[in-house]
């Protein structure tokens, strides 16, 4: 009996050692660390009226000049609801899975049982005794669990930034095209007046009015597919930012995509050692770390179960007053169930951990060279278009243009000559966009949460003045 004070302390000190709640502000400063180059420090959940002010203001601040695509990314981080619900319910799975780490509530039973004149008073505290032996363990397997948390929540949050990248970078784009779809139409619509007018004056035939017409309608139809291409990139830009609707309102963007950077990523710096930094990699080590620890422990609840109380009656018989003090100990006994099917269970579990772990590793390596490949081809691409095709355009637009003066050739030459200008410009921003789109994935798939890096060809420069010209 003089032991049950002692497990009553040893109970108090793993009850108090085991009371420290998750710290969601140390866990955002570690998901900062881990993606710095997409948060810049920035993550944050806010709780009080001042950081929600805060927030507010510096997505005004943000909104009052042409967001760039640096800037996108900071009015996600501040503005964006769905930012703010992901951290939040990052924040309840690391503490559910930090409960799995703490035992139970001691269970205390009373009892007032009357015979005759006899009447006992009964107190129970018991609590699970293999939780308390078993509790370095079980925090051993919680820590691993939040630390799973942490690592998914960081993921997480580098594929909410990635998409606002995606989307500002289709958003502008799609603006710039619609500016030249205005000039391709405006092109064909002179083009089609003026034929119209030498057809009256009897100077062209009814076909060759109809191609010049024919192609005015095609360009019309194009231009209101790019504008509702641009307006649906644009509001796929606000629903990534979370704005409303007065915020949306005041959104700007850039006129034009950024130039091209002065040289591409070497080959060198999307090697294997970038493999440890990824976070899908550490969260499959984490994962089968856990397995391992969870399997321990499911060893030792499955061979037995065991409970302890330490009890404290009284008796009132006559007058006269008797305290019996005393312990209890339980044991399930595995008569029915040994655990087999549970330990079996666990051991698969590990299985799979360990081979979700060595595919991890090989696909990495895969998605890092695919990453790679597709950002170095669009760029190459679209340096091939900057310094080739988009200048050879130009010069022949300027050569056409002296053969115009000298008479050498007609209006119409000329303006299909503008016109295929313009589709080799459309075709070089496509080619621009595809290398922005490139470099997001790459730099996702740097930090292991591989998004789509898929090269789609460049819109080819359309020959629209062919027809005319014979």
């Amino acid at each position: 009996m003089s032991k049950a004070p002692l497990l009553l302390a040893a109970l108090a000190a793993a009850v108090l050692a085991g009371c420290a709640s998750v710290d969601i502000d140390q866990a955002v400063r570690e998901t900062n660390a881990a993606t710095g180059d997409f948060t810049h420090g920035r993550l944050e959940l806010s709780r009080t009226r001042g950081q929600a002010q805060a927030r507010q203001r510096l997505a005004q601040e943000l909104l009052a000049e042409p967001l760039a695509m640096d800037d996108a990314a900071r009015l996600a981080l501040a503005n964006s609801s769905s930012m703010q619900a992901l951290v939040a319910q990052s924040w309840t799975e690391m503490t559910a899975a930090d409960q799995q780490g703490r035992i139970a509530n001691p269970v205390f039973s009373f009892e007032r049982v009357r015979l005759g004149s006899e009447l006992e008073l009964g107190r129970l505290l018991s609590f699970g005794l293999l939780d308390l032996l078993t509790l370095p363990q079980r925090r051993a397997v919680a820590a691993n669990l939040v630390a799973q948390s942490k690592a998914q929540l960081a993921a997480e949050v580098v594929d909410q930034v990635s998409r606002v990248r995606r989307a500002w970078v289709q958003a502008v784009a799609s603006g710039q095209k619609l500016a030249y779809a205005v000039q391709v139409k405006d092109a064909a619509e002179t083009s089609a007046e003026l034929a119209r007018r030498m057809q009256q004056v009897g100077n062209f035939t009814k076909l060759q009015r109809a191609r010049q017409h024919a192609f005015y309608a095609d360009a019309t139809a194009q231009l209101a597919l790019s504008q509702h291409a641009a307006t649906a990139a644009r509001e796929e830009l606000v629903r990534q930012l979370g704005l409303d609707d007065a915020q949306a309102a005041q959104l700007k963007l850039p006129e034009r995509l950024p130039d091209l950077p002065k040289e591409p990523r070497a080959a060198a710096g999307v090697s294997a050692a970038a493999l440890q930094q990824r976070l899908d990699i550490r969260l499959a080590r984490l994962q089968l770390e856990g397995a391992g620890r969870a399997q321990g422990l499911a060893l030792a609840n499955s061979l037995f179960d065991t409970e302890l109380g330490v009890r404290h009656d009284t008796v009132f018989d006559g007058g006269e007053r008797a305290s019996r003090r005393g312990f209890e100990l339980s044991v399930r006994l595995p008569l029915f169930d040994g655990g087999a099917a549970t330990r079996a269970a666990m051991n698969a579990q590990t299985l799979a951990a360990a081979a979700r772990y060595d595919t991890v590793v090989r696909v990495a390596t895969s998605h890092l060279r695919e990453s790679h490949s597709a950002y170095r081809t669009a760029h190459d691409v679209a340096r091939h278009y900057r310094d080739e095709i988009v200048p050879l355009r130009k010069t022949m637009a300027q050569e056409n243009v002296l053969r115009y003066n000298g008479m050498l050739i007609g209006v119409f030459e000329l303006l299909a000559d503008a016109r295929e200008q313009i589709a080799s410009v459309i075709a070089a921003i496509d080619a621009q966009q595809q290398f922005w789109l490139a470099d997001a994935a790459l730099s996702a798939a740097l930090i292991g949460q591989p998004m789509a890096a898929s090269i789609a060809p460049a819109a080819a420069g359309k020959r629209a003045g062919s027809d005319e010209r014979h």
